[in-house]
């Protein structure tokens, strides 16, 4: 990595490892943020004396639900006029396409399941709970993007701009690289902005028993996770060319509209958790024993 005055020349390899085995940043930073967020609710659990066992089937439900919402989400709110002609080609995730509100609407109805059937709690008691550490989970995923050369924003004359390379494949192939212009590297804005979702729900929760409080947390994250995201998206370049007659018909994108509900849901949660009277928990801080 290089740099001027002007702009950042962004040339870090996709790759981690490159071999007959090959690990790719965005898979390594998925997997460091799966496992960073297990030991977060598992300690969350253990606080609040909830089963042990309730974790490895948390975690089957959310990893599941995160890769198939995810891609189908891509295929149904991005490109599904390719996919719908191509049918065999949606479950090639190795060729990308992800889309976070996608993973977002699976992981809701993964919960809404999951409690149904293993908790038997509310849906906002489980929801609660899981948000903590998603925001750290969702900025890892960023640097992912980061390292991938993808979902940067437009041209920009700021010291910090980017310049990523444009033609990665042919890159990595031993080609020069062809690099894009100074753009905004929206991929550390919305980490950043991550981040600071995270360290709010774990203050909220750790320091001010927010969880007393049902849905506050997930309400809280969603209005963190979606207004900046719905802010950023307007200098992020889109994902797909007809979101650029989109833009110019309605003054949004795609990514903004599939945001909208999911801020008005985090809003009505937090406003409405905070008229509602507090419900004192009991905090044993161990695993309850259970009979086998």
């Amino acid at each position: 990595m290089t740099s001027t005055l002007c702009y950042i020349d962004w040339l870090a390899s996709p790759n981690l490892i490159d071999g007959p085995v090959t690990i790719r940043w965005y898979g390594l930073m998925f997997a460091i943020g799966f496992y960073i967020g297990y030991e977060i609710v598992s300690r969350i659990f253990k606080h609040e004396g909830a089963p042990e066992r309730w974790l490895g089937s948390l975690f089957i439900y959310v990893v599941v639900a995160t890769i198939v919402g995810a891609r189908l989400g891509h295929v149904f709110f991005y490109d599904w006029e390719h996919y719908s002609q191509n049918l065999s080609e949606i479950p090639k995730i190795w060729h990308g396409g992800l889309a976070s509100h996608g993973g977002t609407f699976g992981i809701m109805l993964a919960v809404w399941i999951y409690s149904r059937w293993v908790t038997r709690r509310p849906i906002l008691w489980t929801l609660d709970r899981l948000v903590v550490p998603v925001g750290l989970v969702a900025a890892l995923i960023r640097v992912g993007n980061l390292m991938n050369h993808e979902i940067y924003g437009a041209v920009t004359s700021l010291p910090w701009g980017f310049r990523f390379v444009d033609n990665l494949s042919q890159w990595l192939a031993g080609a020069a690289p062809v690099m894009t212009p100074p753009c905004h590297p929206t991929q550390i804005y919305e980490a950043l902005c991550y981040l600071a979702t995270f360290a709010a729900c774990m203050w909220l929760y750790w320091r001010r028993n927010a969880q007393e409080r049902e849905g506050l947390l997930f309400g809280v994250f969603m209005l963190g996770i979606f207004v900046s995201r719905f802010l950023i998206e307007f200098i992020k370049n889109v994902q797909e060319p007809w979101e650029v007659a989109m833009r110019e018909n309605i003054g949004l994108d795609q990514g903004q509209l599939l945001s909208l509900p999911l801020i008005a849901l985090g809003a009505w949660l937090a406003i409405r958790a905070m008229r509602s009277p507090r419900v004192p928990l009991e905090y044993p801080n161990r695993f309850p024993d259970e009979k086998k």
